[in-house]
């Protein structure tokens, strides 16, 4: 079965693909389709990755995934939350952002460094799909001090897995996909897929 990626990020490009290798899904991304990313307006993950699946599968004329995620910090009130990408500003290519957003992360925290990643999966058969499956991952942590580890994306190298002693970014790719938000998502919606 063909399926479009509804994302333009290489790095969930690149787990999405790796985590979904065991099944039988030509997986397109949409970018490799000339598809632009969707708008993100709304104030939920799951708004935010239905909208992304739907413009997907509108655009390509087949089933789409999309996921929507992000880091989120109780001490600063549950941000940056669904605004996680663009936390420090959207100027910038996704190396620069994932460097402020982490800089200026690290200025905000005080003592309290618990946090949690969040992420919803869509998948939609048609861009009208009435019934699509939804699958949420929520993955806890803290926030180092200091980035570390060169693996992942994003926050990664400061998201820190106390049992581990390791940053998500010190993981294989193997561990990250077994542990992390999006693997448990995709998990679920495998489970759900079957």
């Amino acid at each position: 079965m063909k399926l479009v990626l509804a994302s333009g990020n290489p790095g969930k490009l690149r787990e999405i693909g790796e985590l979904l290798a065991p099944f039988d899904f030509e997986i397109l991304s949409q970018s490799a389709l000339g598809i632009a990313e969707a708008e993100e307006p709304h104030d939920s993950f799951l708004e935010n990755a239905l909208a992304k699946a739907r413009h997907a599968s509108r655009a390509a004329r087949l089933p789409a995934l999309a996921d929507d995620s992000g880091l989120s910090v109780p001490a600063l009130g549950g941000e940056p939350g669904v605004h996680s990408a663009y936390y420090a500003g959207r100027a910038g290519n996704r190396e620069e952002r994932d460097r402020r957003n982490n800089e200026k992360l690290l200025r905000s925290l005080e003592d309290n460094r618990r946090a949690y990643y969040t992420c919803v999966m869509v998948l939609v058969k048609d861009p009208e799909d009435r019934n699509p499956l939804v699958a949420e991952g929520v993955w806890h942590g803290e926030i180092a001090r200091a980035p570390r580890g060169t693996n992942g994306f994003g926050y990664d190298p400061l998201f820190f897995i106390k049992a581990l002693d390791k940053t998500a970014a010190e993981l294989d790719a193997e561990e990250k996909n077994r542990l992390s938000h999006r693997g448990i998502a995709l998990q679920k919606l495998v489970a759900l897929l079957k």
